[in-house]
C-alpha cells in the first residue's frame, strides 16, 4: 500500500502532461500561422514596389544583388543539411552545418546594410564592380521602397541568425534528439521561409522595370 502510495504524485503529475505528438502538431500549427500572418506584412512591401515605382527602378549594384542572393540560397543548404543532421542524431552535421548557415546569413547582411545601404559613406571598386551603394532612404519613393523592403527582410534575417546560434549551443550541450528536435525544425523552417521572401524581392528590386534615369 505504501509502495502504491509513493509513485502515485509521480504518475498523477505526468498523467496532465501533453503527448509530445501532439505539442509538437500544436507547434507546427502555430508557426505555419504565424508565416502565413507574415505574408500579408512583405506581400504589401512587395505590392508597394509596383504601386509606386512601376515599370522602373533604381540604378542598383547588379553585382552585389546577385552575390548577396546566391549567398543567402547556400545558407538555405546548409540549414537544411543541419536540421537532417539533428533529425538523424549526426551531431556534427547539425553543429557544423548550423554555424556555416549562420555566417553565410551574417555575410548577406553585412552585404546589405554595409554595402548596399553603405551606412558609413564609403567608396571603392574590384576588378571594376562598385562595392557600395549609393541609394538613400530619402531618395523620394526609390528610396523609401527599397529600404523599407530590405530593412524588414534584414530583421528577419537577422532575427533567424539569432535562432541559429541559440540551436547551436543548445546542440552542443546535447539538447536535442532524433526524436525531439523541435526548436532545430522550426529555425529551418523560419530560415526557409526568408530565403523564399527574398526570392521574390531580389527580382523586384535588382532586375524588373527600366533603370530609372
Amino acid at each position: 500500500m505504501s509502495a502504491v502510495s509513493a509513485h502515485a504524485p509521480h504518475d498523477e503529475a505526468h498523467a496532465h502532461e501533453i503527448p509530445y505528438a501532439t505539442q509538437l502538431r500544436s507547434n507546427r500549427l502555430g508557426l505555419w500561422l504565424f508565416m502565413f500572418s507574415e505574408m500579408f506584412l512583405f506581400g504589401a512591401l512587395f505590392a508597394a514596389r509596383f504601386v509606386l515605382w512601376g515599370n522602373t527602378r533604381p540604378d542598383l549594384s547588379q553585382e552585389i544583388g546577385l552575390l548577396a542572393t546566391g549567398i543567402l540560397l547556400l545558407s538555405s543548404f546548409f540549414m537544411y543539411r543541419s536540421e537532417v543532421g539533428a533529425a538523424h542524431g549526426d551531431r556534427t552535421r547539425f553543429l557544423r552545418s548550423a554555424l556555416l548557415a549562420a555566417l553565410m546569413g551574417t555575410i548577406f547582411f553585412v552585404m546589405v546594410v554595409v554595402m548596399e545601404w553603405n551606412v558609413f559613406g564609403l567608396s571603392g571598386e574590384l576588378f571594376g564592380i562598385e562595392l557600395f551603394g549609393h541609394l538613400k532612404p530619402s531618395d523620394g519613393v526609390y528610396g523609401g521602397v527599397f529600404y523599407a523592403m530590405t530593412g524588414m527582410h534584414a530583421l528577419h534575417v537577422l532575427s533567424g541568425i539569432v535562432l541559429i546560434l541559440i540551436i547551436w549551443w543548445n546542440g552542443r550541450r546535447g539538447f536535442f534528439t532524433p526524436e525531439r528536435h523541435w526548436g532545430v525544425e522550426a529555425t529551418a523552417i523560419y530560415w526557409h521561409y526568408v530565403d523564399v521572401v527574398w526570392v521574390f524581392f531580389y527580382p523586384a528590386l535588382y532586375l524588373m522595370g527600366q533603370v530609372a534615369g
